[in-house]
């Protein structure tokens, strides 16, 4: 056995000792030149930058379609427009969506529409615009359309023109009748060629004009135009004569005579149809184009377009009035959400000053609104009935409504 001597341990620490320093002195010189070290130090001379790097994109997927980013805002659709006082009046005695509607002086007459979707109305309500009251409910002929009707007046006598028969989306019907709003008595007329919805409807040097509207299977936009000579609600001629086409088709566009000029604004291409097969006519959804073109039928008897509406606009019917040489329109819906394919209500109002051909937005009703019936008296602008929006982030349509608003009207010169 050999025995470790007392030198050769004290050379053997000294080398552990010696090798320990080095490792210590190259581990000092390592953490110098790191970049912890250097930035601690270089923050007194220059501040510190923090760099965030922006999250990923997400791809959001609607159906078909794909959006990088946001998803477009429900409201994408509204225009700037100034704020109105608008105050509340009587409400009509039944909420009415796809009604209509005729002032005669200070009395509105409103027919038919629906109640609910499987329900609809088949009498008319009187507004009293002087004392603000309701009154005067009288019945229907049973064989008149309850909804989508074309109207007009002579100031006495009001035409009723063809429209739809019955809740959902059921059939139409080509019958055509006069109302004298005296004696509250109504008489046929001759049937109009063939049905349909929601036709724009006017007189015009004393003819009655239909024209435009969706055909029997309530979607394909029609383009016949037919007038029948009347006076003081009596029909002059047995047949309907045809007249020079519209140069666009479909329903629920506003129409109007003013100046010896009739107009026709607005409106839409395709609409809810019935479902194959459906016992009850069960409405199904179809796709919409919904327009802001402004035609013009003048002497000559062609038609001319005109500067188009500030956005499409349809379901405005009975949502206009003349005032000042200017047509004032209300609410309406537009053109489809580009993503969610959701209808959007119209909140605005607009102006289209014939003097000068221009369109105005004018002013916001208190919520969107389709299918509202309007009326003017002692400058104050009136509308009633209709199906107003989910609120105010959401331009969707939800409660048919019977609630009666007004507002003082100030239109641009």
């Amino acid at each position: 056995m050999v025995r470790v001597t007392g030198k050769h341990t004290s050379t053997r620490l000294l080398l552990i000792c010696v090798t320990l320093l080095a490792f210590a002195f190259l581990a000092d010189i390592f953490w110098a030149s790191s970049p912890r070290f250097s930035s601690q130090w270089t923050s007194q001379d220059k501040p510190q930058t923090t760099i965030v790097l922006p999250p990923k994109e997400k791809t959001i997927r609607y159906k078909n379609e794909t959006v990088s980013g946001r998803i477009l805002s429900a409201t994408y659709a509204d225009l700037p427009a100034p704020e109105l006082q608008w105050e509340k009046m009587a409400p009509a005695p039944v909420p009415r969506l796809d009604g209509a509607a005729i002032q005669i002086k200070n009395l509105l007459f409103v027919f038919a529409g629906y109640g609910t979707i499987d329900l609809v109305h088949s009498h008319v309500d009187i507004y009293n615009y002087s004392d603000n009251t309701w009154g005067g409910r009288f019945d229907m002929p049973k064989e008149m359309a309850h909804s989508h009707l074309g109207m007009v007046t002579d100031g006495r006598y009001i035409y009723v023109v063809t429209g739809q028969y019955g809740p959902q989306c059921r059939g139409p019907t080509a019958r055509t009748f006069v109302l004298d709003t005296k004696t509250k008595k109504w008489n046929d007329m001759p049937p109009l060629p063939v049905p349909r919805y929601a036709p724009a409807t006017q007189l015009w040097r004393g003819r009655l004009h239909v024209m435009g509207g969706s055909k029997e299977n309530r979607h394909t936009p029609a383009l016949e135009h037919w007038s029948l000579a009347v006076k003081d609600g009596k029909a002059l001629e047995t047949e309907w004569r045809p007249e020079i086409p519209i140069p666009r088709g479909g329903p629920h566009r506003a129409c109007v005579v003013v100046n010896d000029r009739l107009y026709v604004i607005g409106g839409q291409e395709g609409d809810f149809m019935a479902k194959p097969g459906s016992p009850i006519f069960k409405c199904s959804r179809r796709n919409e184009v919904v327009y802001n073109d402004v035609y013009m039928l003048d002497d000559e008897m062609k038609w001319k377009e005109l500067p188009p509406m500030p956005k499409p606009d349809s379901h405005i019917e009975f949502a206009w009035v003349i005032v000042n040489n200017s047509i004032v329109l209300l609410g309406g819906t537009s053109d489809k959400h580009p993503l969610t394919k959701k209808m959007i209500l119209v909140g605005e109002i607009f102006q289209f000053n014939l003097n000068k051909l221009e369109w105005s937005v004018i002013g916001k009703l208190p919520f969107r609104v389709k299918t509202t019936l309007v009326g003017f008296w002692d400058g104050w602008l009136y509308f009633t009935s209709g199906q107003r929006d989910k609120g105010p982030e959401d331009p969707g349509p939800k409660k048919v409504i019977g609630e009666v608003w007004r507002t003082k009207l100030k239109l641009n010169s």
